[in-house]
């Protein structure tokens, strides 16, 4: 692209410098020969004056007297009748510009001026004119190169940028050239590297968010199936069949509400839902790993509250929180449910040293943990309460209290307040 917007250029100026050149050459030639003629027209016509003069004031005419009158490189022949013609200077060789004036007592001034003159003064005219036509052309090469360069070197980087988007690498370059054609292209491949980012971001956290949210379930799972297969009572196998059942579905609806979440963060799909049927499902699953580590999980708080949300999201919320308290807790886990308002709140606290003074309310954010974990978990525990119109928050740090807080809905029959017990 470099060369032929210099051959363009540069074809473009050679046009422009034959036309104009050849038409300056021919108009200075035809001047230096018209000026010329009339330089010799104008010495003829003096000295037939001076000739006139001495004639009429009866001085002497001749060669001696007259030599003065005469510029060098000149010839003249001063014809006077009744007289020799009287020459001064020396006559041209070759071609020769002429001209011959007549006085008023009859003489004739014939001038002669060698055309070499004339063609000297024409060749100094056309070195100048292919000088400045070469320093034009110089010029216009060197302003062709500098904009071929402008105009290239973008297009260079333009094509290196999308080639890197075409390879997986989608960081915006930001970078722009100064013409608005390039800028615009290059806007473009800045929003379209920014998307791509952003997908791959989503797909990354997707992935991550996926790989966290099963591994306890399918633990679970695993576990129910080695149970089966180590027992041989039949009404042991139909109960952990089911119960194996049950936690494929759960795991079903994971997987579709971690995609849900993955294109669209708000879009939930919330009904009414018996809030301790979750709770005692949850706390059924986990109380297997709390009794292996020699510790406890029970619940307590009011009871028959219906909330408004996805029971598997609010399922995969409490079990974020639980395995939390296992890793990073200590003693007794209690899942308390309590009213506030028009919301029904599950807090989750235990008896261990609590969150880090450092963390506070970052605990939720990705990728930071108190211990060596992931950090996703409650990152993606509340992503998954906010699909919902619900929120998580760290109600206290020492010891750690967890409260979700989801809307409430009436109870479908209103049973007699019970006072907090622990089932």
């Amino acid at each position: 692209m470099r060369r032929r917007l210099i051959q363009s250029t540069l074809a473009v100026v050679l046009v422009v410098i034959a036309v104009f050149g050849v038409s300056l050459v021919i108009v200075e030639t035809r001047t230096i020969s018209n000026s010329a003629q009339e330089r010799v027209d104008s010495e003829a016509l003096r000295l037939a004056s001076i000739v006139d003069g001495r004639l009429l004031g009866d001085e002497t005419v001749d060669a001696r007297i007259l030599r003065d009158q005469v510029a060098p490189g000149q010839y003249a022949v001063i014809g006077i009748p009744g007289r020799p013609a009287i020459e001064v200077g020396t006559k041209p060789d070759g071609d020769v510009i002429h001209s011959t004036a007549k006085g008023e007592q009859g003489e004739t001034v014939r001038m002669e001026e060698s055309r070499s003159s004339v063609t000297r003064e024409v060749g100094r005219t056309l070195l100048i004119i292919g000088l400045v036509a070469l320093l034009a052309v110089v010029a216009a090469v060197l302003l062709a190169i500098r904009q071929a360069n402008r105009l290239a070197s973008p297009l260079t980087d333009l094509a290196e940028t999308a080639e890197r988007l075409g390879s997986g690498d989608p960081r915006p370059r930001h970078k722009r050239y100064g013409v608005p054609e390039l800028d615009r292209v290059a806007d473009v491949l800045d929003s379209s590297a920014e998307r791509i980012g952003r997908m791959l971001t989503a797909e990354r956290r997707l992935a991550a968010d996926a790989s966290h949210q099963l591994r306890t379930p399918l633990t679970a799972l695993s576990m129910r199936l080695e149970e089966i297969t180590l027992t041989d009572e039949l009404e042991t196998v139909k109960e952990e069949a089911n119960v194996a059942l049950t936690q494929v579905e759960r795991l079903t609806d994971v997987v579709e509400r971690l995609l849900t979440n993955s294109r669209d963060p708000r879009t939930g799909s919330a009904v009414s839902f018996d809030l301790d049927e979750v709770i005692q499902q949850q706390i059924a699953e986990w109380r297997p790993a709390y009794r292996s580590a020699g510790r406890a999980i029970v619940s307590s708080g009011k009871r028959h509250l219906r909330a408004v949300g996805t029971p598997g999201a609010v399922a995969q919320v409490l079990a974020a929180l639980i395995e939390n308290s296992l890793m990073h807790g200590g003693g007794t886990v209690a899942l308390r449910t309590r009213v506030t308002g028009n919301q029904a709140v599950v807090e989750v606290t235990d008896e261990g040293p609590g969150v880090p003074a450092d963390l506070g309310a970052r605990i939720f954010e990705r990728t930071i943990s108190g211990r060596n974990s992931t950090g996703i978990g409650l990152a993606v525990a509340r992503d998954l309460a906010e699909a919902d119109g619900g929120r998580l928050e760290l109600l206290q740090a020492k010891p750690p209290v967890f409260g979700l807080f989801l809307s409430r809905t009436p109870p479908l029959k209103k049973p007699a307040d019970a006072e907090p017990t622990v089932r």
